[in-house]
């Protein structure tokens, strides 16, 4: 099944897009700032801008599902679950990580065949830009795939370790986090920030 190894190492994939769509949102950002500002001060306008916002938004929000999976981000309504004895709350579990698994394959399914149409029409986006609509869904076709991809993993990790009968870890790696949760991984960032911090002093000198 999915093993630790390959856990991590989506974790860290899933984490490098997750970055990437952040720096993508900071630069949509900027570029809204300037088209303000030219628009106020010179009459000057970029066009397209609210277009490539719409791009950014969709694919950043695509891949940014699987970095909330792995972190267990995505809403749940927990107020029953944490008061339910172990017992139930695992099968629980697995049954939410095999839903949102197979939403995501719904979603995926539906973004393939509308990326189908497009490149059968040639659609064009009916802007100024003009921008053939293939190049951002085929971006976004590859974020939702990412997260179909992930969450199905985790659906299958999630059911073999309720047929060994591992409760407990089961309800640890899938439950909703808790306070805990989040203050052992803002321990570890801090961690992991001193320790690059001290790298660089070092190096400095």
């Amino acid at each position: 099944m999915v093993s630790h190894t390959m856990f991590l190492s989506a974790r860290r994939l899933a984490h490098g897009a997750a970055v990437v769509a952040g720096y993508a949102a900071l630069g949509l950002s900027l570029l809204i700032t300037f088209e303000v500002i030219a628009r106020k001060l010179f009459n000057f306008s970029l066009q397209g801008v609210d277009e490539i916002g719409g791009y950014v938004l969709a694919i950043g929000v695509s891949f940014s599902f699987a970095y909330a999976l792995l972190h267990r981000a995505h809403t749940r309504v927990d107020v029953l679950m944490t008061r339910l004895p172990v017992l139930l709350q695992a099968p629980l579990n697995a049954l939410a990580m095999l839903l949102l698994a197979g939403f995501s394959l719904f979603m995926l399914w539906r973004a393939v065949e509308t990326l189908k149409e497009t490149l059968e029409f040639g659609s064009l986006a009916s802007t100024p830009l003009q921008t053939p609509l293939w190049i951002p869904q085929s971006l976004w076709v590859i974020g939702l795939g990412v997260f179909a991809l992930f969450a199905s993993l985790l659906a299958l990790r999630a059911l073999w370790l309720l047929a060994l009968g591992r409760l407990t870890s089961l309800n640890v790696e899938f439950g909703p986090r808790s306070a805990q949760d989040e203050l052992d991984e803002a321990r570890e960032d801090y961690g992991d920030s001193m320790a690059t911090t001290a790298t660089q002093e070092g190096k400095q000198t």
